[in-house]
This record gives C-alpha cells, structure tokens and sequence, in this order.
C-alpha cells in the first residue's frame, strides 16, 4: 500500500521526536564514558595500570556492559591517553600564560617554574582527593606506557617553548651528564608530585603547607640540579 508523503508540520514533528529521543542517549554515553574516566585514573592510581582490568573499571564505574571500556575507548592504550587528555588541555593554557610573561628570559628558575607549576596548580584547582599525579607515577614504571604521557606533553606548544627556553639558559655539559640530570628532573617532577598527593589523600603530614609552597620548593630543587656542578670521572690508574 502506497504511504503519502508527511506534511511539512508532520516531518518536523517526527524529526523532533527522534533528536528527543536520541538527546538523553548521548547524555547517558557522554555521563558514562567520564564516570569511565574517573573511575579508570583513580584505580590506576591506586592499584597499578597492569593490575587493573577493563572489565574492573567497567564494573567499579556501575556500567552494566562489562565491555563498556571496549566500546567507549577501544585498547588499554586508548583509555590511559584519554585520561592523560582529561588534564593536558588544563594543563597547558596554565602553561602557556606563564611561556607568554616569561618570554625572553635567560633566568633558568623562571622557565623551570613553567614546567613544574602549571600541573601543580591543576591539581590543587580540583581539590581532594586527586589521582592524576599518582596515575602519572604509575604510568612511568613502564617506559612503553610512559610514552603515552611525554607524547601527549609533547604535543602542546606550550612545552616546547618550554624546553627551548631552557636549553637557551642551561649551563654546557657533556652529554651524559645532561642526559644523567634530565632523567632525575623527571623523576623528581613525576613522584614528588605523587608521593604528596598520596600523602594528602591518606591524611598524613607533607613537607610543605600548601601546593603552591609545594611547586616553589620542588622548582628550586630542579634548578639547582640543573646548575650544579659536575665532576669529571676519575682517570683509571695504568
């Protein structure tokens, strides 16, 4: 039987019953793949990323479909560049208003301040509890999975003017020493952060008051490293 075209009124109601009907679907997808999010970086956190199962997540985060991970992020890898993403964009546009009133300088404290500040005041802007710092720390045990992090850091613009403006300023060093110092600048950068989330979220006593006194301390400590002296080796006797 042949069905008549719908009237102009007709076609516009049918058309909005169905956005209607698909607008709290995708509400429902997009509240279900940040609980995903959320629940994914707090166990990370807490437990490990090889520790945690998808299925894990899916089910401490109340999803039914014991898939949803799958569905929502694709591989494990997806998932923990998609947390990273949850904070780099925060991340950089701190970054980037401290690049633009910095530029020019030759002082080193000042473009380390960039690197280590802008992550420390994200944080504190989220209030307690946070994972992020300890998420990081987890993810750097392992240098494939670290890799998701310095690659998406890396993608940020701001960064890199970072790190251009400080090989401007630091002092000449072989390159074994350099590359020495810029592992222990990362490690301190990554787990000092960490180690201080974790105190504060099991209730116990930092070293410093607040994050900003936190960042301060820790610029310091990556300055001096970076400035300090260095000792050539010791020549072997014949």
């Amino acid at each position: 039987m042949h069905t008549p075209p719908l009237r102009a009124t007709e076609r516009q109601g049918v058309q909005s019953l169905a956005r209607s009907r698909r607008a709290p679907a995708t509400e429902r997808s997009v509240r279900s793949r940040e609980m995903l999010l959320e629940t994914a970086e707090r166990l990370f956190a807490e437990h490990g990323i090889v520790a945690v199962s998808n299925r894990q997540i899916s089910e401490a985060a109340g999803q039914g479909n014991n898939s949803a991970v799958g569905y929502h992020f694709g591989t494990k890898v997806d998932l923990l560049r998609a947390v990273a993403r949850r904070h780099s964009a925060h991340i950089d546009q701190r970054r980037e208003e401290m690049v633009i009133r910095v530029a020019g300088s030759t002082d080193v404290r000042e473009w380390v301040d960039c690197m280590v500040r802008p992550k420390i005041a994200h944080l504190e802007s989220l209030g307690q509890p946070t994972w992020y710092g300890r998420f990081v720390a987890q993810l750097m045990t392992d240098p494939a999975l670290g890799e998701v992090v310095e690659q998406e850091a890396l993608e940020a613009r701001s960064l890199r003017l970072v790190l251009e403006g400080l090989e401007r300023c630091r002092p000449e060093l072989p390159p074994e020493v350099r590359g020495e110092r810029d592992d222990m600048a990362r490690q301190l950068m990554v787990h000092t952060v960490a180690e201080r989330e974790r105190a504060l979220a099991d209730g116990l006593p930092t070293p410093r008051a607040t994050w900003a006194d936190a960042a301060t301390g820790l610029a310091d400590a990556i300055t001096g490293l970076w400035l300090a002296p260095w000792t050539p080796p010791a020549e072997l006797p014949d």
